[in-house]
C-alpha cells in the first residue's frame, strides 16, 4: 500500500514536471537578469513588477500606475487665438520661418512639458545560503501569468514564484523549499527619495510619500503633489519573523508568502490627486480583503481570471523544435541570421499578455509608453502618452487579438479627456468640441507640448479611431451611444469649426503637421515642419466624419449635423500621388529632408485605416511604393516604426516581405527579455508588432473579411484560433502547405460579411451565436 501511494505520487510529480516543460508560452533563461531589460514582466493593470529572479540578492522593483510627478495644470497658450488667423495666412503664404517663429511664441504650452511617470520602488529579497545555488533557471509562463524562480542549494530544492492578482488587486510572491530545505532572508521595501518606510514586528512593511516637484519654469509649478503608499506582509510556515529599522528577518521557514499592494490619491474622475483620497488605508484594505484567502487560493483566483482572458487565442506556426533553448539564446540565432517560428508565436502571444499586464481593470490609466513598467524617475520621453502614433499603437492589438476589455481603460481616459480638450478647442481655435495635441499625461494636459512638433491638433481626432474601433469589434450600440458617439461628434464639432479655406479653395486644417518630419520647399528655399493639409490630416479628417456618419446612423440621430459634416468633406483636398509615384505626404511636392524618416504618417490610410486598399488600386500601389522608399532611405529604424511596416506589409497582402520585417523587429528591436526597443525600451513595439502578425492572418476592414490575406512561405502549416473581425465575429483557421483546410467563423451579435479566401469570395450571414464552417 505504502509503495503504491509513493509512486501515485511520482507520477504526479512527473506529470506536472511534463505539463511545466510542455508549456511552449514561456520565457525562460539559465541565468538570473542582470539588467532591468533581462527581468520579466508582470502586471494587472495597476500594478507592475519586474522580477529579476537572483537566487541571492533578489530585486523585484514594483509601479503602480498613477504614480506620476507633476500635477494639473491647463497648458493652453494664451495668445493662441489672438494669434491663429496670422499663423494661418502665413503658412498659406509660405511663410515658414515667420509661421516657425509665431508657433513658437503664441502656441507652444505655458508650461511646454510635463513630468514623467515614477516607480514605487523595489522589494529586495536577501537569501542567506550556505552555499552556491545550482540548477538554477527561471521563467515567465504565458499560460499562467506566473514568474518562477528555481534553484538548489546542498541538495534542497527551492523555488520562487512571483504573480500580480487582477481580482485581488496585489502582488504574491510565494517562497518555498521542495523536499526539506529550510530559508533564511530579509525583505525590504525602498525607494530612492520622497518616501518614509516603517518595517513593524508583526510582518509588515510600510512605504509612505509624497511627490516633490521643484520649480520649473518648462514643466510647472513645484510643491508636495502626489501621494502613495505601498503596503508589504509577510507570513512564514515553521520560522520566524522578526523586525530591524529597515527589514524583516525571516529564519528557519519552510515556506514564505508574502502580500503586496500599492495605492495614490489619484482620481481619474478629476484628472488629479484627491486629497479625500487615503492610499495608506487603500493599501490596508486591498489586503484586508485578502487575507482571507491562502496563497493557493489568491493564486487559483488569480489563473482563472487571468486564463479565462488570455487564453482565448491560440496560435501554432509549425513544429517549434527550439523550445529547449533559452529565450536569449533563441533571440540570440535571429540576430545572426537564423528564422524561428516558434519565437515569433511567442512574441505574437507576449505582446497580448503585456496588454493584459498594463491596461485592464483594476488599472484606470491607459498603457503608457513603457506599459506600465518603468524603473527611472525620469523616464525616457517621461513614460507619457504620446498621441501621434505611439497611444494608438499599443491599442492596434486590444480588438483583433480578443482582449477587448484592454480597451476599457483607454475609452474612459479618452472621455475625461474631452473636458479640459474642449478649452484647449475654445482657448486656442476658437471652437466648439474638443481636441489635443501630440502628448498628455494623467493630469489632462491637452495644450502643445514640447515645441513647434507638438502643434498638432489633429492628434486628438486620430485618438477617436481606437475607440471607435471598440465598437465596429464588438457591435456594443450601448458603448457607441454612451462613449464612443459622443466623443466622435465632439472631436467632428472641432474639426468642422476649425477648418479654413485654403488658396486652392479647398476646405483644410492650418496649422498642419506631418507628426514630426520636416519638408524643403524648393520655391521659398526654406525648411518647415507647418504646413496646411498634410496628407495625415486630410486621412484623418475623412475617417472622422466618415465614422461619425456611421455611428449616427446606427444610433439613428443628428441628421442635420452629419449633412454638415458631408457638405463640408466634400472639399476637402484629394490624397495625391507624387512625382516619384507615392503618396504626397504633404501639400505639395516638397522635398523630403530625410526620406528614411521614422514617421510614416501619409500611409495611415492603408493602416490602420483602409482608405488605400486592392479596390482604390491607384492609391494602393502608391502606398506599396511609399513604403519601399522609406525603407529603401534607412526607415524603419525604430522599434514601433519597424512594427508599422510589418503591418503596412500585411495590409499590402505582401507576406514575404511582412516575415521579413517580423525577423527584423527581433533581430534589431528586441532586448533579451523581448521587450521593444526602440531604444531604449519602448512597448509600442510589441502591440505593433503582435497586431502585425494578426493581421498577416486576418484582416476585416470595408465589410470584407480576408484570410490569411498575407501568409508567408515560411508559415507552411498552422493554426490559429480566436481572432477577431470587425462586425462581431471571432475566426478560427487550419492550414497546411499554404492552404487553408478548415476554418469557422462566430458571430457574436449576429450579422453579414463577405469572405475572401483561396482568391474566391463567399458571403455569410450569421444569427448571433451562429457558426458557421466554411466549404474549403
Amino acid at each position: 500500500m505504502k509503495k503504491s501511494i509513493i509512486y501515485l505520487i511520482f507520477l504526479l510529480l512527473v506529470s506536472c514536471q511534463l505539463k511545466q516543460e510542455s508549456s511552449k508560452l514561456r520565457l525562460w533563461y539559465k541565468q538570473p537578469a542582470k539588467e532591468w531589460v533581462e527581468a520579466l514582466p508582470l502586471g494587472n493593470g495597476r500594478l507592475g513588477a519586474m522580477v529579476f529572479g537572483n537566487p541571492v540578492n533578489e530585486v523585484i522593483q514594483i509601479n503602480e500606475e498613477s504614480i506620476w510627478a507633476g500635477s494639473k495644470i491647463n497648458n493652453n497658450n494664451p495668445n493662441a487665438l489672438i494669434h491663429l488667423k496670422e499663423l494661418q495666412q502665413a503658412l498659406f503664404n509660405s511663410e515658414y520661418s515667420k509661421a516657425g517663429k509665431i508657433a513658437e511664441d503664441n502656441f507652444v504650452g505655458t508650461p511646454p512639458e510635463v513630468r514623467s511617470y515614477q516607480p514605487l520602488g523595489n522589494l529586495l529579497i536577501n537569501y542567506q545560503w550556505e552555499s552556491v545555488a545550482v540548477d538554477y533557471s527561471r521563467q515567465l509562463d504565458l499560460e499562467t501569468g506566473v514568474v518562477t524562480t528555481d534553484f538548489s542549494v546542498d541538495d534542497k530544492k527551492y523555488t520562487q514564484k512571483v504573480w500580480i492578482s487582477a481580482p485581488d488587486n496585489l502582488l504574491v510572491v510565494q517562497i518555498e523549499s521542495k523536499n526539506g530545505g529550510e530559508i533564511n532572508s530579509s525583505f525590504s521595501l525602498i525607494r530612492a527619495k520622497d518616501a518614509i518606510v516603517k518595517v513593524l514586528p508583526s510582518g509588515i512593511i510600510k512605504l509612505n510619500g509624497q511627490i516633490v516637484d521643484a520649480d520649473d519654469p518648462r514643466k510647472g509649478p513645484g510643491g508636495s503633489h502626489m501621494k502613495f503608499s505601498g503596503e508589504l506582509r509577510l507570513k512564514a510556515d515553521k520560522g520566524t519573523v522578526s523586525a530591524t529599522d529597515t527589514s524583516l528577518i525571516v529564519s528557519n521557514a519552510k515556506r514564505i508568502t508574502v502580500i503586496l499592494t500599492a495605492a495614490t490619491d489619484y482620481n481619474i474622475n478629476k484628472l488629479d490627486f484627491d486629497r479625500a483620497i487615503d492610499p495608506e488605508n487603500t493599501c490596508k484594505t486591498i489586503l484586508d480583503q485578502a487575507a482571507e484567502y491562502s496563497a493557493k487560493t489568491l493564486e487559483q483566483r488569480h489563473l482563472e481570471d487571468y486564463q479565462a482572458i488570455f487564453g482565448r487565442v491560440k496560435l501554432d506556426l509549425g513544429t517549434d523544435t527550439l523550445t529547449n533553448l533559452p529565450t536569449d539564446e533563441r533571440l540570440g540565432l535571429v540576430q545572426k541570421g537564423s528564422s524561428d517560428n516558434g519565437l515569433m508565436a511567442l512574441y505574437f502571444q507576449y505582446g497580448r499578455y503585456l496588454l493584459m499586464g498594463s491596461s485592464r481593470t483594476p488599472g484606470v490609466l491607459p498603457a503608457n509608453l513603457q506599459g506600465i513598467w518603468n524603473q527611472d524617475f525620469e523616464a525616457p520621453w517621461n513614460a507619457d502618452f504620446h498621441t501621434n502614433i505611439n497611444l494608438q499603437m499599443n491599442y492596434w492589438p486590444a480588438e483583433n487579438c480578443n482582449l477587448s476589455e484592454t480597451s476599457e481603460p483607454l475609452s474612459n481616459f479618452m472621455s475625461k479627456l474631452m473636458e479640459p480638450g474642449s478649452a484647449t478647442a475654445k482657448e486656442m481655435y476658437g471652437t466648439a468640441g474638443w481636441t489635443l495635441h501630440h502628448l498628455t499625461d494623467p493630469f489632462g494636459r491637452t495644450g502643445v507640448a514640447d515645441g513647434v512638433w507638438g502643434l498638432t491638433p489633429m492628434n486628438g481626432p486620430w485618438m477617436t479611431f481606437p475607440v471607435y474601433e471598440h465598437f465596429l469589434f464588438t457591435r456594443d450600440t450601448t458603448f457607441l451611444k454612451n462613449v464612443a458617439y459622443p466623443m466622435l461628434k465632439g472631436s467632428a464639432e472641432f474639426v468642422l469649426g476649425s477648418l479654413v479655406t485654403s488658396p486652392e479653395g479647398n476646405l483644410v486644417t492650418n496649422p498642419s503637421h506631418s507628426p514630426e518630419n520636416t519638408f524643403y520647399d524648393q520655391i521659398t528655399k526654406t525648411q518647415s515642419m507647418l504646413t496646411y493639409a498634410a496628407t495625415i490630416d486630410i486621412e484623418i479628417t475623412n475617417a472622422l466624419f466618415d465614422f461619425c456618419a456611421e455611428a449616427a446612423s446606427v444610433l439613428n440621430t443628428d441628421k442635420d449635423f452629419i449633412e454638415k459634416l458631408k457638405e463640408a468633406q466634400k472639399q476637402f483636398p484629394p490624397i495625391k500621388i507624387n512625382s516619384k509615384g507615392c503618396i504626397q505626404e504633404w501639400v505639395r511636392d516638397f522635398e523630403e529632408t530625410e526620406p528614411g524618416h521614422r514617421h510614416m504618417s501619409h500611409l495611415l490610410g492603408l493602416y490602420p485605416l483602409s482608405q488605400f486598399t486592392p479596390e482604390t488600386l491607384e492609391l494602393f500601389e502608391a502606398a506599396k511604393a511609399s513604403i519601399e522608399r522609406r525603407l529603401s532611405q534607412g526607415g524603419g529604424h525604430t522599434g514601433w516604426s519597424r512594427a508599422w511596416i510589418i503591418n503596412f506589409y500585411a495590409r499590402a497582402q505582401n507576406g514575404e516581405k511582412a516575415y521579413e520585417n517580423v525577423l527584423k523587429l527581433l533581430s534589431k528591436s528586441t532586448l533579451p527579455n523581448l521587450f521593444d526597443n526602440h531604444p531604449p525600451f519602448q512597448i509600442d513595439g510589441n502591440f505593433g508588432g503582435t497586431a502585425g502578425i494578426a493581421e498577416m492572418l486576418l484582416q476585416s476592414h470595408n465589410g470584407i473579411i480576408r484570410l490569411l490575406p498575407a501568409l508567408p512561405q515560411a508559415w507552411a502549416d498552422g493554426e490559429v484560433k480566436g481572432l477577431c473581425a470587425r462586425g462581431g465575429f471571432e475566426v478560427n483557421m487550419k492550414w497546411k502547405d499554404h492552404k487553408l483546410i478548415q476554418a469557422s467563423i462566430y458571430s457574436k451579435k449576429g450579422g453579414e460579411s463577405e469572405l475572401i479566401y483561396h482568391g474566391g469570395k463567399t458571403k455569410v450571414i450569421l444569427k448571433p451565436g451562429e457558426t458557421s464552417e466554411l466549404k474549403l
